[in-house]
């Protein structure tokens, strides 16, 4: 659950970088999108999607990578109210 949805993310690591399926509600909003450092996932207001989500390297300014999910490279939700200069 993030803001009050019920999402389903889906990591793959491809040779050209990591990449991020977003399914909400049952209904898929994105689907191959490439995960980058401090960078919003979701950015299109229009898709419905209350917040967004971040991918923040510990460790530097690189891409994330699968095999450091969760140490190096952490997954955050940013509610509506932090999304505005969130990355700025």
């Amino acid at each position: 659950m993030l803001g009050g949805q019920v999402c389903q993310i889906s990591l793959y690591q491809k040779s050209t970088g990591l990449f991020m399926d977003l399914t909400v509600n049952n209904v898929v909003l994105m689907t191959c999108v490439v995960c980058l450092n401090r960078t919003l996932m979701v950015r299109l207001s229009y898709l419905g999607f209350i917040g967004d989500l971040v991918f923040v390297d510990t460790q530097g300014a690189d891409a994330p990578s699968y095999t450091g999910l969760g140490s190096r490279w952490l997954l955050f939700y940013l509610a509506p109210s932090d999304v505005t200069g969130a990355m700025a």
